[in-house]
């Protein structure tokens, strides 16, 4: 499982339709945009120790500017967004291949379980919607780009 995790001071997630309609079906102010990938071998364990990795992850800032304070003791908004793209093997060609990427069968359960995750934990959490075409917008703070793997 893979997380690619940005401290932004706003973000949100527009689906775009198939007739072009927009609409927004998630929106954070300050706090954290994590896309999420996942892989063959992800279970819900994987699932869990991401939604702590991401509550506890000490990548906010104290009062003196320096990242020491987690989400949990911030402003506890994260948007979750799905990106498949993030299994992108890139070494051979120049067409990306995607099969280190799971299934969406496989996927949307533990994107899933990583949001409710985050809840449990006193998250407050915003979405995109799994198999849509999103546009994901952010504004990032400081800027601080985080990639986690599990």
């Amino acid at each position: 499982m893979r997380g690619l995790i940005q401290r932004v001071r706003e973000a949100s997630v527009t689906i775009v339709g198939p007739d072009g309609t927009r609409v927004v079906t998630g929106a954070i102010g300050q706090g954290l945009c994590v896309l999420v990938g996942i892989t063959h071998d992800d279970t819900e364990a994987t699932a869990r120790k991401l939604a702590e990795k991401i509550w506890n992850l000490r990548v906010m800032d104290d009062h003196a500017g320096v990242m020491n304070r987690s989400l949990a003791e911030t402003t506890r908004a994260v948007l979750v967004v799905s990106q498949f793209t993030l299994y992108a093997d890139t070494s051979a060609g120049r067409r990306p291949s995607y099969i280190k990427a799971s299934r969406p069968e496989h996927a949307e359960p533990l994107i899933d379980l990583v949001i409710s995750e985050l809840r449990r934990l006193g998250a407050d959490v915003a979405t995109g919607r799994f198999r849509t075409e999103m546009e994901v917008a952010l504004v990032n703070d400081g800027p601080v780009t985080v990639m986690v793997e599990l």
